[in-house]
């Protein structure tokens, strides 16, 4: 769980240190883990953050802003996704930057979907895909997806989404594709992606959270990030990010026809 949080951390510092300026977040699963403390840096960055998640209670932190707001959502559950964006669109009337994290877990949704692919996979694209023409309305955005290097070893078994509504073992490996394919078509647009894999960070967070801060997080923003009046990180849209740095995909993870077939059979379960 740990390198998520410090996966967290570093996107939310790379967000706000790329566009130098109050945004509107959404953060997927801001209750706990990654959610949980990427929103928690977002918002002591003086942004407005959308604490997107299922259980209220466990999303109540201090962070010194009074704008960060509490949504319902229980990504178990398209229905739920689709009743979120609905009041999203209806209160807010921007936002610029979209971060989803997952959870590692047995079971099935409320939809018979595995949950792993059902959560981290399914959920994710139907909500982004609900949300995009709003973020387009922005003058720059992204979406940023919390990735694996355990992709390079799944495999994706489309027959299996027939019969048993699961795709074998490729949930991460459908995240990168998706980053890919996303990619693809927002080209020419305002709005980048880019999947996030933090590598390995041997710490206790929960208890070490603001020397997690001090001496994790903020060297390797000063080190690491793009200086906001560089060029950017524009041309790197569909890129994967390992250790902070771009990372060469596998063949399996930019693989046009899959990561299109993906799409389409992602748009066949949901609309």
């Amino acid at each position: 769980m740990l390198p998520l949080l410090v996966a967290a951390g570093v996107v939310a510092l790379f967000a706000l240190h790329f566009w130098n300026c109050p945004c509107l977040v959404i953060s997927i699963g801001g209750n706990t883990g990654i959610g949980k403390a990427t929103a928690m840096k977002l918002a002591r960055r003086i942004a407005r953050v959308i604490l997107a998640c299922h259980n209220q209670k466990k999303a109540e932190f201090k962070t010194g802003n009074t704008d960060v707001v509490y949504m319902q959502l229980d990504l178990g559950s398209l229905q739920a996704v689709h009743s979120f964006t609905e009041t999203f669109l209806k209160t807010e009337a921007r936002w610029d930057l979209l971060i989803n994290s997952g959870l590692v877990a047995d079971g099935h949704t409320a939809d018979g979907f595995a949950i792993e692919f059902g959560v981290n996979h399914l959920s994710h694209f139907l909500l982004t895909c609900l949300l995009l023409d709003r973020l387009k309305e922005g003058t720059e955005a992204c979406v940023v997806t919390l990735g694996s290097m355990a992709y390079c070893w799944e495999n994706i078994d489309f027959d299996a989404l027939v019969t048993n509504k699961h795709l074998g073992t490729g949930s991460k490996l459908c995240n990168v594709l998706l980053n890919h394919e996303l990619a693809k078509r927002l080209k020419g647009t305002n709005v980048t992606c880019y999947s996030v894999h933090p590598g390995v960070v041997k710490t206790e967070l929960s208890r070490n959270c603001s020397l997690w801060q001090k001496f994790i997080i903020e060297p390797i923003a000063r080190l690491l990030f793009l200086d906001p009046e560089s060029s950017g990180i524009e041309p790197l849209s569909g890129c994967c990010f390992f250790c902070w740095a771009p990372q060469d995909v596998v063949a399996k993870g930019k693989n046009n026809s899959v990561a299109k077939k993906l799409w389409e059979v992602n748009e066949s379960c949901l609309f």
